[in-house]
């Protein structure tokens, strides 16, 4: 019963990470007229507060104790009130204001219960033998996709078959889910951690770590960049907003249900090799995006189906490989994932920090009627931006293998 409960908690987590990407920029350049270029730095500015809170978030996690349980109550509880802030209540300051203070509290709480589960996946996963940090991150990153794959289509499942509001009942699914993740997560928060106090100067002084998260934030961009754009894409480019849902479905169900076999490929012929094939998987999808008018659904349809399969394997494989890294140099899990959640969460920050800005600038207009230049911007930044950035990925990652990194 140990994975299954961090499944279940991995997927509570992963519903308010990309999602609010996907969500909270189109909400609220809807619903209040906010600016997407407003939007993004507001984004890119509360993702600097990582640099500070971070490291010491991760310390923190590192030395709970007893305490660990109370603590992770309190990350659950701040999640969900900054959700319920987010998309239930009515500003009582400026949107842009209250965005961000929403945000704020959401991120944090994000970003503590994170590194605090996946430090502690770390301590769980070498206590179930040799091939545990590979085990326990196909359940757990399985238990991510589902988690993002329900946020995602979440409020398009809402308008379908009720009359709450979308966002509104994206909201109030998000904290069922939290509630029902805390319970199962209880019992597994005793148990091993690393004690070693490790700071970020030494964790990037060993040259295998410093690899990973380089290729982890080339890696990450390309989905960053898709999910920022990806309601746009579909809405402006293919001029179909109401199948938006369906492909996000397709996605998310691509990516959760190929994470098992990326996992069984990875036992076979080893988590670097299968890794690479699903970087040159994500490249060819992309590719493939660039060139879609309006109205080709159908083609789309499979682009979002060979992406989504190439996201199981980044979220299935590349944690894996870090974790091993971690146990294998007995450093703190805690300020190791405090840092790769930090590459993580600024990577979708600077992402609609940059391709808002840049697709507003174009010409390109919420509600509006855009031209062909807008649209072609729209279509590079959504296909051929992510593409160079995985290429940069897979040269990293392929450059820096061995056979003491990739097991």
């Amino acid at each position: 019963m140990i994975l299954p409960r961090y499944l279940i908690h991995a997927a509570f987590l992963a519903a308010a990470g990309i999602p609010i990407y996907i969500h909270a920029p189109k909400f609220f350049a809807d619903e209040y007229g906010v600016s997407l270029g407003a939007i993004g730095l507001a984004l890119v500015g509360l993702r600097l507060l990582d640099v500070v809170q971070d490291p010491l978030l991760g310390n923190l996690a590192g030395r709970l104790k007893s305490g660990r349980r109370l603590a992770a109550l309190v990350g659950s509880a701040g999640l969900c009130l900054g959700m319920f802030g987010l998309f239930v209540m009515t500003p009582w300051i400026g949107p842009l204001w209250w965005m961000a203070i929403c945000l704020t509290v959401l991120f944090t709480s994000f970003s503590f219960l994170t590194i605090l589960f996946y430090a502690r996946g770390v301590g769980q996963a070498a206590e179930m033998g040799p091939r545990g940090h590979v085990r326990l991150a196909g359940w757990r990153e399985f238990g991510a996709l589902i988690g993002v794959s329900l946020a995602a289509i979440a409020p398009f499942l809402v308008s379908q078959f009720s009359d709450w509001d979308p966002f509104v009942g994206f909201a109030f699914l998000f904290i069922l889910l939290g509630i029902v993740a805390t319970f199962a997560m209880y019992p597994m928060w005793p148990g091993t951690l690393s004690t070693q106090s490790t700071n970020w100067r030494e964790l990037l002084g060993d040259p295998e770590i410093f690899r990973l998260l380089i290729v982890a934030l080339f890696n990450a961009a390309p989905v960053a960049v898709t999910s920022t754009l990806f309601l746009f894409f579909v809405e402006y480019r293919l001029g179909t907003p109401d199948l938006a849902g369906v492909f996000l479905l397709i996605f998310f169900i691509a990516a959760a249900l190929s994470a098992p076999l990326w996992s069984l490929l990875s036992v076979r012929y080893g988590a670097g090799n299968v890794l690479i094939a699903g970087m040159l998987l994500s490249i060819v999808a992309f590719i493939g995006a660039y060139s879609l008018t309006e109205g080709q659904t159908l083609i789309f349809g499979v682009i979002c189906l060979a992406s989504g399969a190439a996201l199981g394997a980044d979220m299935t494989l590349l944690p894996a490989i870090f974790a091993k890294r971690i146990a294998d140099i007995g450093v703190n899990g805690g300020s190791a994932f405090g840092l790769w959640g930090f590459c993580s969460k600024f990577t979708l920050a600077l992402a609609a920090a940059t391709v808002l800005p840049l697709l507003e600038s174009g010409g390109f207009s919420v509600g509006e009627v855009n031209d062909e230049t807008a649209l072609a911007r729209l279509a590079v930044l959504y296909a051929l931006v992510p593409c160079g950035l995985k290429l940069v990925a897979l040269a990293i990652f392929a450059g820096r293998r061995s056979e003491r990194a990739i097991a």
